[in-house]
């Protein structure tokens, strides 16, 4: 009995303030709803203009953060705000001002939802679930002023209130767990964007290596996700000291079975911070593995070798073994290839044709300069040897090779040097 006396009269309180809040703002036998109207209309105006004005003073700066991006889209509802709230103070003494008291609302709900577009997109833009949620927040931001606007929300409030339970000695409710959430979840997602920003920021700064940029950047958005949980907890009123049991299951978890995945996070940190191996390195692990740094995780390595497989190596195997690291210190490579010439050939000339075959081609360094030099004498011939540098590992060898090679031959032939094929000479008793 006493309950649904108190709901009855709560649903008549709601509706009463309902109803007269739809009868002050449409009443428009009254002048003052008029000059509500303009003023409005006249604030909104001025707002406008300015962010107009604004946006064509930004069209042509460039925007590698994003900032200028977050103040073209806040600079209209925030001048409207500060316009409507500054007529309200001077003209509310005049006349009523409930057309103010909606709009003023509805431009902060505004400000609201744009904000946390713009952050869903800077922390996650290439998510393909990123429209999902933005429109997802942009519905509870509504249906939420819709609830203040009618009068609704202390009673849903209440009512979420009626609905609790303790842990311990903690008493907690649904409204305490939901505003828990909305806490940590727009907590993270400011922590997030500002690790963007900052990523942007040392993305850009080539005075500092990329290896060591990518541990910056790695490290500090998860300081920002992890003060930003800590900061949450703390403003919903948990309290934080029960973490210390997760750490430790958590640590005894990486002790027992987590060994391998911890030592990969590990060793990748060591990898970006020692820049034993950086990306474009040509690195080779064994005659089956190797290949050209593509990325760089805190977990893993990929390599991609000049067929376009792609190997994922954890990124213990590359600290605990020993790796080749073709361009550690000196993208140099040095190229070798043979060929065989005649016992009755000039050598001088030969060896003087391979060294100008290899200063001709463009891939070819000149310093250090092609040797060309006598390997051995074989059965069928003598073994020359070319030796060059290039500064493009990266782009293959098989090709110079077959190029240096297909000039070789031309030469040879053209200047009667002969490369002899294998030959023996049977007697018979």
């Amino acid at each position: 009995m006493d309950t649904s006396t108190t709901l009855n009269a709560g649903d008549a309180a709601v509706g009463a303030h309902f109803a007269r809040l739809l009868q002050n703002i449409a009443d428009f036998s009254n002048p003052d709803f008029y000059w509500q109207v303009l003023a409005i209309l006249v604030c909104l105006g001025v707002a406008w203009r300015l962010a107009r004005c604004l946006r064509q003073r930004l069209a042509h700066a460039q925007d590698h953060m994003g900032l200028l991006q977050a103040l073209e889209e806040q600079t209209f509802p925030l001048l409207a705000i500060l316009l409507l709230s500054v007529a309200k103070g001077f003209l509310q003494n005049r006349f009523p001002a409930h057309l103010f008291t909606l709009c003023i609302p509805l431009l902060l709900s505004l400000a609201v939802v744009r904000a946390l577009r713009h952050m869903l997109q800077r922390s996650f833009p290439r998510a393909h679930w990123q429209g999902s949620i933005s429109r997802m927040f942009s519905i509870l931001v509504w249906v939420w002023l819709a609830l203040f606007l009618s009068g609704i929300a202390p009673e849903v409030i209440h009512a979420l209130e009626m609905v609790g339970f303790s842990i311990g000695a903690q008493q907690i409710n649904l409204w305490m767990i939901l505003n828990g959430l909305v806490v940590v979840v727009l907590a993270l997602l400011f922590s997030l964007w500002i690790a963007s920003l900052l990523e942007v920021r040392l993305m850009r700064a080539t005075e500092i290596d990329v290896s060591l940029r990518i541990v910056l950047t790695r490290m500090s958005k998860a300081l920002f996700v992890f003060f930003a949980v800590l900061l949450s907890f703390s403003l919903i009123g948990l309290d934080i000291t029960a973490l210390s049991v997760f750490t430790g299951a958590l640590g005894v978890g990486l002790g027992i079975g987590l060994q391998k995945i911890a030592s990969n996070y590990v060793s990748g940190f060591i990898i970006l911070l020692d820049r034993s191996i950086r990306l474009g390195n040509i690195v080779q692990i064994d005659d089956q593995t190797g290949g050209i740094v593509t990325q760089i995780t805190t977990r893993y390595t990929v390599l991609r070798n000049l067929v376009g497989l792609e190997f994922i190596v954890p990124n213990e195997v590359l600290v605990a073994n020993i790796v080749q690291n073709q361009t550690f210190s000196d993208s140099r490579t040095r190229v070798v290839t043979g060929v065989s010439v005649a016992y009755s050939s000039d050598l001088e000339k030969a060896l003087s044709l391979l060294e100008s075959i290899a200063r001709e081609h463009p891939r070819v360094l000149a310093d250090p300069e092609p040797r060309a030099m006598i390997v051995r004498f074989a059965d069928s011939g003598i073994d020359l040897e070319l030796g060059f540098w290039i500064a493009d590992p990266e782009n293959g060898t098989g090709v110079l090779r077959s190029q240096i090679n297909l000039e070789l031959w031309r030469r040879f032939r053209a200047e009667g040097i002969e490369i002899p094929f294998p030959q023996r000479e049977v007697r018979l008793l």
